[in-house]
């Protein structure tokens, strides 16, 4: 078993040769383990110790009882008939059975498939036949989603059928659904009625399925939005995500004695692989402290169970400096974390670390596709680093900036970022096309982020060769959104494109065109997302145009409409490191 140092910093080499191209340290070898050996190790040397606090659920593991609930629910599942290699959703907030799920997916090699708990019917709809999914787990609700009536809305037949015996018109592939929680519903399983399925035999059967395994077998899908509008499924392996996870960690120096506050969600890489696969790896205590995100639950969370460690992404960290009762926590048991998923404000960096005790957190900037992260500041670099930069590369990583031709451009020049190594997904499930023009014949993933590298190898994410938006640290593709307006009967033309945000960073802004005859109002316009897609890819401002502004090859200038409502709206763009 290659084992990664706990200390073992991620330190880059100098670009090479005047070049914007660098390689992460080696000297440490990768993991070659799968999350089932990668759970037993953990389990094996803490077993006592706790591994999960859910302060909302009431309910803690020691490693010991979260190994054992994982294989009771994997055997279970197992029992269903579900066998490796297929696919399993999970829709829900950060929950216990997540996490469960997470790990006893893994154990019997069904590739867990990531459903975002904003989605909605068109989107879970779409996810799950994309990847054919055989079976969903999934809450019963969360804040206004209700999750059965969704699902009983795409498959009336569960109202009629056995649990297990589901045949949808609409969701072809799914054959099992299971719901959180105590209540029955019809035609589903219970999460405690599949755990209460293992058997002796089916637990013992347990480990030569995993011994099948191999750490580059595909085990996690993430829908991630692209240009074409339809999400991608993300696919990722064992080796991918074991890995990334473990030297995530590394890089803020986790042992078995540190606790960490994880409020970012399940679903997303943040929590899922930075989050609890890096807490596994080095036996370190995870605490979540609520569903979703709920600044007062987090502050009190760190000081209730003295976490040493904290994620957040930048509006998260901000909420939570401002809450009327911040002075009121005693949060000097923390000491690091990791800040992410969008660029983060100078002023909000000092009062993190001046206020927060955490003189220690990161910098961290990655993708789905790459496991996420690629590259990430060290507990020991500067202030002015890790407001300044996005750190250095990871280990086993490489990374260079290309201009538009593929030559990668001198040092400081920014260009578009590609990345390559162990961290580098298989592939979009099913979509050889897509996979091949972000993953080159070298395998370089294009990332299209505009980035540059200094002459000391530290990164720095300039903008985005493509117009995506970053709202709150959602990735919102606004291609997508402009597909599923175009479903409107009102609707001629649409452009969807980012306008500045003093709390999210960016929010949602659609110029659209109306057929002829037709003059549908903004809130209307609102209204016919709601319930279909997430929130946030729900447009804030809506403003009826009888023509967009057009380059004379008839491409949209969405930076001419930007500059419109920036004026229009008095907007400022928010000064960032």
């Amino acid at each position: 078993m290659n084992i990664v140092p706990q200390n073992a910093a991620p330190h880059s080499l100098a670009p090479i040769g005047g070049l914007s191209h660098v390689r992460g340290d080696r000297s440490a070898l990768l993991l070659d383990l799968t999350i089932p050996q990668l759970l037993a190790r953990a389990v094996g040397n803490f077993g006592p110790r706790e591994a999960a606090v859910f302060p909302a659920q009431g309910k803690r593991f020691t490693w010991a009882e979260l190994g054992d609930a994982v294989d009771r629910f994997a055997a279970g599942l197992a029992k269903l008939g579900l066998v490796k290699g297929e696919r399993i959703g999970i829709w829900s907030p950060n929950r216990w059975e997540w996490l469960v799920t997470q790990f006893a997916t893994a154990r019997i090699g069904l590739i867990l498939v990531n459903i975002n708990p904003a989605y909605r019917l068109y989107e879970l709809e779409y996810s799950l036949n994309k990847v054919g999914c055989r079976a969903l787990i999934l809450a019963a609700s969360f804040k206004t989603s209700d999750y059965l009536a969704m699902i009983a809305e795409l498959a009336p037949e569960l109202g009629a059928c056995a649990p297990g015996r589901l045949k949808s018109a609409r969701l072809p592939n799914l054959t099992t659904v299971i719901r959180m929680g105590d209540e029955a519903s019809a035609g589903m399983f219970n999460v405690a009625e599949i755990m209460a399925m293992a058997d002796p035999a089916g637990l013992a059967g347990l480990d030569a399925i995993t011994e099948s395994l191999d750490p580059d077998d595909a085990i996690n899908i993430q829908f991630t939005s692209g240009t074409t509008g339809a999400p991608k499924g993300a696919t990722l392996t064992h080796r991918n995500i074991v890995n990334n996870g473990n030297l995530v960690t590394a890089t803020i120096d986790f042992t078995e004695n540190d606790r960490l506050c994880i409020p970012v969600p399940f679903y997303h890489c943040f929590g899922m692989v930075m989050g609890t696969l890096g807490c596994v790896s080095k036996g370190a205590a995870m605490v979540f402290p609520s569903e979703a995100f709920d600044p007062g639950a987090c502050l009190a969370s760190v000081q209730a169970e003295k976490c040493t460690g904290l994620y957040g992404v930048p509006t998260m960290f901000v909420a939570m400096l401002d809450h009327p009762d911040f002075r009121s926590f005693d949060l000097s048991s923390l000491r690091t974390g990791i800040m992410a998923g969008s660029p983060c404000p100078v002023e909000v960096m000092k009062r993190v670390v001046s206020q927060m005790h955490m003189s220690q957190v990161t910098i961290a900037y990655g993708m789905t596709e790459t496991s996420p992260v690629s590259f990430q500041s060290h507990t020991g670099d500067t202030l002015e680093r890790r407001v300044s930069t996005v750190g250095r590369v990871h280990p086993h990583v490489e990374v260079k900036i290309v201009d538009e031709t593929g030559a990668t451009v001198p040092v400081g020049v920014a260009g578009e970022l590609c990345t390559r190594g162990y961290s580098v997904m298989r592939g979009y499930w099913d979509d050889p096309e897509k996979t091949a023009e972000a993953i080159d014949a070298d395998g370089w993933m294009h990332t299209g982020d505009l980035a540059t590298i200094d002459a000391e190898g530290y990164g720095n994410i300039v903008g985005r060769v493509k117009d995506m938006v970053i709202r709150g640290g959602e990735n919102v593709y606004p291609r997508e959104v402009e597909e599923f307006l175009y479903r409107h009967p009102k609707i001629r033309e649409v452009q969807v494109f980012g306008v500045p945000d003093a709390r999210y960073g960016e929010e949602l802004c659609a110029w659209v065109v109306p057929l002829p005859g037709e003059q549908p109002t903004e809130d209307e316009i609102r209204e016919f997302c709601r319930g279909q897609i997430a929130h946030y890819k729900i447009p804030r401002y809506v403003r009826l145009r009888a023509e967009l502004p057009m380059t004379v090859t008839g491409k949209a200038q969405k930076f001419l409409m930007r500059e419109a409502m920036v004026e229009e709206l008095g907007l400022t763009v928010a000064k960032t490191a």
